[in-house]
């Protein structure tokens, strides 16, 4: 639903050719718009307005592996299943794997902070990158962070993560390799309700276990996921829940009867094991095919991101299926329950008119609803040019502004991939001014013996 162009399209294949391409585009003040591989979901590789687009998938190396030492340096254009592929011959993986894990970048793995299905255990991108070689946008070049891990100093490694590409360009990241486990266990249990399904979440983690994924799907996303993977999915359930574990084999063994107890304890129809790594491939691309398959039930989809307390899943689904049904329009939700970010999936067909109206109405409502649930905006997709106008009702005055010092302090010209993550508002002179710049008159305000 975001269209954009622009005024150059460079596709480097050296970090000297980037630090080329960023200093032509300050000589002529050209706005610069880091992309990878292009599966962002919120519009931020989107350029608006002439810009000097820098796409990273020729830099797709894998410079290093050193196992020993629990990590590898890539390109930003290596893929994120390649790089797992690449690393499982010495016993481990790169544990963040979004569902475009076959196409998606690391480089813009880094820009939205991405997850997965697996980061309910193992964590976000930020959980796995160790640092970062960056090309500011005045063309030098910075690593931040270090290959020790929890190194002192100002964290300006997660700064950049998530970052959208509004502070520079990343060429180089130093992941953080994870061990395989020696045992896992896929299971899929189905349900009769979307609310008992929703409940299960939440009981599986009051029970103790912390499952490597879990994941949600209702009827819409199964019958259409059906069709296009053929992964035996049970097309009249109202919804299923594929749970992972994983860890030593007695460990696996103890989780899945606790998970299978949970489970039946919400009035789950049944329960499909994995019986082999072939069925457990199977199980998995449906659930990851969801997206692509949803372009069966109409022409155009808009997708949602936000994060809510598993312990208001429930609540906040009965919400979404209202909003949909008020503003007749069909919807599907697929999403990685076990953190409880949602993805609902509004289908329309935009040629009819009045439709994209109605489907920006709802999602406002959407969004708003997960918010005063004590949710948060994006989970994975970042913000992009979809959510900036959002931003507010997460964050105050003082706090946009601070981030708008922290994006000014990297690139004080606003040149790097303008027009996204902050709203329009967000100006860094706003902090000054919230803050207060006289140094006597806050001193004064300490209490006696806090200041020297």
């Amino acid at each position: 639903m975001v269209e954009g162009g622009c005024a150059l399209v460079a596709l480097p294949r050296s970090v000297e050719e980037v630090v080329a391409c960023v200093k032509v585009a300050a000589e002529h003040g050209l706005a610069v718009v880091p992309r990878g591989s292009g599966t962002g979901l919120a519009g931020g590789a989107t350029p608006i307005g002439d810009a000097l687009v820098v796409v990273t998938t020729k830099m797709d190396r894998i410079l290093e592996i050193r196992p020993e030492d629990r990590l590898a340096w890539v390109q930003p254009g290596v893929r994120n299943l390649d790089l797992a592929n690449a690393l499982a011959p010495y016993g481990f993986t790169y544990a963040p794997d979004p569902s475009s894990q076959q196409t998606c970048s690391i480089g813009g793995n880094v820009n939205t902070n991405a997850g997965g299905p697996h980061c309910l255990a193992y964590g976000v991108t930020a959980n796995h990158v160790l640092a970062l070689d960056l090309v500011l946008p005045d063309g030098r070049v910075a690593r931040l962070g270090s290959e020790a891990p929890e190194a002192p100093g100002y964290d300006l490694r997660g700064a950049v993560i998530g970052s959208e590409g509004t502070v520079g360009i990343v060429v180089a990241v130093c992941v953080r390799l994870t061990p395989l486990p020696p045992a896992l266990r896929t299971m899929l249990f189905d349900f009769e309700t979307v609310e008992d399904c929703a409940a299960t979440v939440s009981a599986i983690i009051a029970s103790g276990v912390v499952p490597a994924a879990m994941e949600m799907m209702d009827r819409g996303i199964v019958v259409a996921a059906e069709r296009f993977a053929h992964a035996g999915y049970p097309t009249d359930a109202a919804a299923i829940l594929i749970v992972e574990v994983d860890g030593t084999h007695g460990a696996v063994e103890a989780q899945a009867r606790a998970v299978e107890a949970a489970a039946r304890a919400h009035r789950c129809r049944s329960v499909r094991v994995a019986r082999d790594e072939a069925e457990r491939a199977l199980i998995w691309k449906g659930r990851k095919s969801a997206f692509g398959a949803v372009a069966q039930i109409a022409p155009h989809y808009h997708l949602h991101d936000c994060v809510v307390p598993r312990t208001k899943l429930v609540e906040v689904l009965a919400g979404i299926y209202a909003i949909a049904e008020r503003y007749d329009l069909v919807i599907t939700n697929v999403f990685h329950a076990g953190d409880g970010n949602l993805h609902p999936l509004l289908s329309f067909d935009r040629r009819i008119p009045g439709t994209l109206e109605r489907v920006l109405k709802a999602s406002e409502e959407i969004v708003r609803l997960c918010v005063e649930a004590g949710g948060a905006l994006s989970g994975e997709h970042g913000i992009g040019l979809e959510k900036p106008e959002f931003m507010p009702l997460v964050f105050g005055a003082e706090d946009l502004a601070a981030q708008a010092c922290l994006r000014a302090a990297f690139d004080p010209d606003g040149r790097m991939n303008p027009r996204k993550v902050l709203p329009e508002g967000a100006r860094c002179g706003d902090f000054a001014m919230a803050r207060g710049a006289d140094a006597a008159e806050a001193a004064a305000s300490l209490p006696e013996g806090a200041w020297i």
